[in-house]
C-alpha cells in the first residue's frame, strides 16, 4: 500500500531527483533510475568498482583503446582534422588514450565533454589539461538523453562523438536506438561515433562483475538510498535492503535490485509520501544489456549510422564500433 497526503510538490520545489523518485517509487514494480547513483560518493564508489578484479569492463575496454586508439582516430578522421565530443564523460579517464592519439595525429585537439555533473566535468577538465598537452577542453553541462546540441565545428573539421564504457547498455533496446538517432540528428555528414558496448559471455563472469566479493557494488547500489535520504528528507535504512544482481537471459541483461529484508514503511518527507515495502519486495535500480556479436552494428544502422569498423579484445568480451554519419 502507498499513501500520499500530497502527490505533487509545488512547481518551485520540484526537482529532477524528486520527479524521478516520485515516478519510480510509485510504479509497479518499484524502480529508480541509475543516474541517481552518481552523486559525489557514488562516483567515488564507481571508480573503486572499475579497479576490482571482478569488474572486467573498464580494463578490457581500456586495453582495446590502448592497442587501437591511433587506428580509431585515423579512421574517424579519414584525412580531416577531428574535434572530439564525449557523451556522459564523467572522469574521462580512458578518453586520454584517444586524445593523445588525436594530438599525435594533428598536433592539437578540441575536446567537448558533456555530462549532467558539473563537478565531474570540472575535475575531468583540470586533470586532462594537466595530463594531455595540446588539448583544449570545452565542457558542457547537459542531459544528453533529453536533447543534444554540439558546438559548431570549423570548416574542414569532422566531429568524433565518443560514447564508451558500455553506457548504451543502461538503456532499453528501443530507447538506445532513439538516443542514438538524436545523436545522429545533431551530427553532420562525415562525422563519426565511437560506441563501446559489453558483449554476452559466461553467466558467472557477468554476475561476479556486478556482485563483487568486497561488497563495493553493494555499497554503490545502497548509496542511491543515502542520496534519496539526503535530498528528499527520506528515512530509508540502507542496510535494511539487500543488494541483488541477477542475469536475465531472456532479456540479455544484468539487473541490479535493492531487496527489502523485511516489511517496512519509508517516509519521504519532501514528497509528503509514505511507501510500504513487503519483505522481499525490490527496487529495480539498473539494467545493463549485453550485446550479441553483430548486434551493436544493427543498432547503429537503425539509428542512421553506417558501421565502419569494430575492434575487440582477444576474448571478444567487449566491442568498440565506429559508425559513420
Amino acid at each position: 500500500m502507498t499513501s500520499a497526503a500530497s502527490l505533487s510538490l509545488a512547481p518551485e520545489v520540484e526537482t529532477p531527483v524528486s520527479s524521478a523518485v516520485r515516478r519510480g517509487i510509485l510504479s509497479r514494480p518499484k524502480r529508480l533510475p541509475p543516474w541517481l547513483f552518481y552523486d559525489e560518493a557514488g562516483s567515488r564508489l564507481f571508480e573503486r568498482i572499475t579497479e576490482l578484479p571482478e569488474y572486467y569492463l573498464t580494463r578490457t575496454e581500456r586495453a582495446i583503446l590502448t592497442t587501437h586508439a591511433a587506428s580509431m582516430i585515423a579512421q574517424a578522421g579519414d584525412g580531416a582534422r577531428l574535434r572530439i565530443s564525449e557523451l556522459g564523460a564523467g572522469s574521462a579517464a580512458k578518453t586520454c588514450l584517444l586524445l593523445n592519439a588525436a594530438i599525435e595525429r594533428q598536433g592539437a585537439v578540441r575536446y567537448e565533454p558533456i555530462d549532467v555533473s558539473a563537478s565531474a566535468l570540472r575535475a575531468a577538465a583540470r586533470r586532462i589539461e594537466c595530463e594531455v598537452a595540446g588539448v583544449t577542453v570545452a565542457p558542457r553541462v547537459m542531459d544528453y538523453t533529453n536533447g543534444l546540441g554540439f558546438e559548431p565545428r570549423r570548416e574542414g573539421e569532422r566531429r568524433l562523438v565518443i560514447y564508451i564504457g558500455s553506457s548504451i547498455g543502461n538503456f532499453e533496446p528501443e530507447e538506445a536506438v532513439r538516443l542514438l538517432r538524436r545523436v545522429r540528428a545533431a551530427m553532420d555528414p562525415g562525422d563519426a561515433i565511437l560506441l563501446g558496448a559489453d558483449l554476452v559471455k559466461d553467466r558467472d563472469v557477468l554476475l561476479d562483475a556486478y556482485d563483487d566479493a568486497a561488497g563495493v557494488t553493494a555499497a554503490f547500489n545502497r548509496n542511491l538510498l543515502v542520496r534519496v535520504n539526503r535530498e528528499l528528507s527520506a528515512d530509508f535504512n540502507p542496510l535494511a535492503f539487500a543488494h541483488r544482481a541477477l542475469w536475465n537471459s531472456a532479456q540479455s541483461r544484468i539487473e541490479m535490485h535493492l531487496e527489502s529484508r523485511r516489511a517496512q514503511n519509508v517516509h519521504l518527507a519532501a514528497l509528503d509520501l509514505t511507501v510500504h515495502f513487503c519483505a522481499g519486495e525490490s527496487i529495480h535500480t539498473e539494467n545493463s544489456y549485453k550485446y550479441a556479436a553483430g548486434q551493436l552494428q544493427s543498432v547503429l544502422e537503425r539509428a542512421g549510422f553506417e558501421p565502419d569498423a569494430t575492434w575487440n579484445d582477444e576474448q571478444h568480451w567487449f566491442a568498440v564500433t565506429l559508425g559513420r554519419a
